[in-house]
């Protein structure tokens, strides 16, 4: 029995580029490109009619550009969808609202939009695009859910930390938790979403601009404080250190860990350390086990485990691991997650 050929739609308005995917896809035994468009609104009918197993959007495009087609193929035919962006701050804001909207992931052109030396990343383009033909289509799918804002409890007290840990679909349940979280929770928040470097900026300012409490890019040796939300930089490991009754971060470009910097393993084992039992710690959507061996020493400490549920995550990857080895107090959809951090918080 042979295994089944992955159906690759190629959507760019660059010819170069359209000619550089279709050669790195083709030589693959394991995919076929079935079509090729040149503009956004010609990659939602091919969408539509040739449905493809996976997709590479381009950001930029004439007619309609690569977050309006998305937005268009999760209405009408949910697929997944990787998004091809280049790393300017308007390529990036567009590719973190592509991926609140549905599209599975996403890869960086090193070096310039049409630059030959996109070969340079052909292998983590192949395991993407292998990586998101297992995805479930539905699970890409906006769906409106009413979350309830949770009240803040007049217990909240003490220093706690709220630490969060996120990678493949992350920004979307990212989208609905942190907004979720209400101004006056009093204690600061952690994110290791694994993206690279310049990506995390924009998903800090998106997130900031829908959000109650602060949220920002974290930077090196900076005072945690109450009410904001740190998101770990991407390149960088982000840690933290006590200095008194002060904690402070603190980056670091040491080797990976499991395969990525920033990694949450690192990020949890700091954080262990210093706030021992007064952790509530929440591993999300993801692919690998990035989390694991931190929520293993946060557990060690008495503190607390959500994990995603298979409900909402579009790859439960980080989520089962830590589900499969018994540290989750708790396993919710993303949308119950914010109120239970606070019911957490709250000691209730």
């Amino acid at each position: 029995m042979t295994d089944k050929i992955i159906k690759v739609l190629i959507v760019d308005d660059s010819g170069f580029m359209r000619m550089v995917l279709k050669d790195i896809i083709e030589k693959q035994s394991d995919m076929k490109v079935v079509g090729i468009a040149k503009t956004g609104l010609e990659g939602v009918e091919k969408a539509l009619s040739l449905k493809p197993d996976v997709i590479t959007m381009d950001v930029e495009m004439p007619e309609l550009n690569g977050l309006e087609a998305v937005k268009l193929i999760m209405k009408k035919n949910p697929t997944p969808i990787i998004m091809v962006s280049s790393l300017t701050s308007k390529d990036s804001e567009i590719t973190i609202e592509a991926l609140e909207n549905g599209a599975v992931d996403f890869i960086q052109k090193p070096a310039g939009s049409v630059s030959w030396t996109f070969r340079s990343v052909g292998d983590e383009l192949l395991e993407k695009i292998r990586n998101a033909a297992k995805v479930d289509p539905t699970k890409l799918m906006r769906k409106t859910i009413k979350v309830k804002k949770p009240r803040i409890s007049l217990s909240l007290r003490g220093q706690k930390i709220v630490l969060i840990a996120s990678s493949t679909g992350g920004p979307r349940s990212l989208d609905t938790i942190i907004p979720n979280l209400p101004k006056g929770i009093n204690v600061p928040v952690v994110v290791v979403q694994h993206m690279p470097a310049g990506f995390t900026k924009s998903l800090a300012n998106r997130l900031d601009k829908v959000s109650e409490l602060t949220v920002k890019e974290a930077e090196d040796n900076e005072e945690l404080k109450p009410n904001t939300v740190y998101i770990a930089p991407g390149n960088y490991h982000l840690g933290l250190k006590a200095n008194g009754l002060k904690v402070y971060t603190f980056l670091d470009s040491s080797d990976k860990i499991n395969n990525v910097r920033p990694a949450a393993d690192f990020t949890f084992d700091k954080a262990a350390e210093i706030y021992k039992s007064n952790i509530i710690a929440a591993i999300l959507t993801g692919m690998g086990k990035d989390g694991a061996k931190g929520a293993f020493k946060i557990k060690h400490y008495g503190g607390k485990i959500i994990a995603e549920s298979q409900k909402t995550c579009v790859v439960y990857g980080m989520p089962k691991a830590v589900v499969e080895e018994n540290y989750a107090d708790f396993v919710l959809p993303n949308y119950e997650i914010a109120e239970k951090i606070v019911e957490l918080l709250g000691g209730k």
